[in-house]
């Protein structure tokens, strides 16, 4: 049975992928870097510093520590001057949260900066519904790599049973990602995972090991997602 659910931030909660990637382009373009669509997302689950070092490889060029500094506060600044209209968050997915959060615990697990995550549950009625945070800060290797979920349910586990809950198992968290790094994040991690097409396709969700698919979560409702989990293989 599922008793916690761990989400992805960008593409999953917040509609800002494209925000992102603008940002980004601005900021390279600078540099002389064109990034292209196509780059970005094939980067899907990088942090900042990860994602600056690639695309400096990727053009054969020097990135000293004090450049991915500058950049990355270039970036975050440029992302907050889009968020200044209105937090982008996708149709539904407040109520979901809301609606999940009264049967299971929460975690939200981003690669994104601690910063960004603030700032956007600081600008919406999300920032008490969430049992942990893990952001980039908090790991040492972006996904697919499983350790942001591993150290998720260690905390969610730690948090339930100072509860007087029993150990948590991992089969019994389900991972909600809209990009493939992700869903493998999870599946290594030994969870359960739904693939959200906001980003890539059905397709692209189950070949990384999506165990089913959702258009919008707000057509999810807690008992539907313990029954349709608790029928999926881990």
């Amino acid at each position: 049975m599922i008793r916690a659910i761990l989400m992805d931030f960008n593409g999953v909660i917040i509609n800002d992928e494209p925000l992102h990637l603008k940002a980004y382009q601005e900021v390279l373009k600078d540099e002389g870097i064109d990034l292209t669509e196509g780059s970005y997302y094939a980067c899907a689950g990088m942090d900042d510093l990860t994602f600056l070092r690639e695309q400096f490889k990727l053009v054969s060029k020097n990135l000293t520590e004090e450049k991915i500094l500058e950049l990355t506060q270039k970036k975050t600044a440029a992302w907050r001057g889009f968020l200044e209209k209105g937090v982008p968050l996708f149709e539904g997915v407040e109520n979901f949260i809301k609606k999940c959060e009264k049967r299971f615990a929460l975690g939200l697990v981003s690669m994104a900066a601690r910063e960004e995550i603030n700032h956007v549950l600081d600008s919406t009625d999300l920032r008490n519904c969430f049992d942990v945070v893990i952001s980039a800060e908090d790991v040492s290797a972006c996904k697919p790599d499983p350790e942001s979920y591993k150290s998720a349910f260690r905390q969610i586990d730690q948090i339930r049973t100072a509860q007087n809950h029993y150990p948590l198992l991992r089969e019994e968290c389900l991972v909600i990602e809209d990009a493939p790094q992700g869903i493998a994040a999870g599946k290594a991690a030994g969870m359960k995972t739904l693939g959200v097409t906001n980003t890539f396709d059905a397709e692209t969700l189950r070949q990384a090991g999506a165990d089913a698919i959702a258009k919008n979560l707000n057509d999810w409702f807690p008992d539907a997602i313990v029954e349709v989990f608790s029928k999926t293989n881990s």
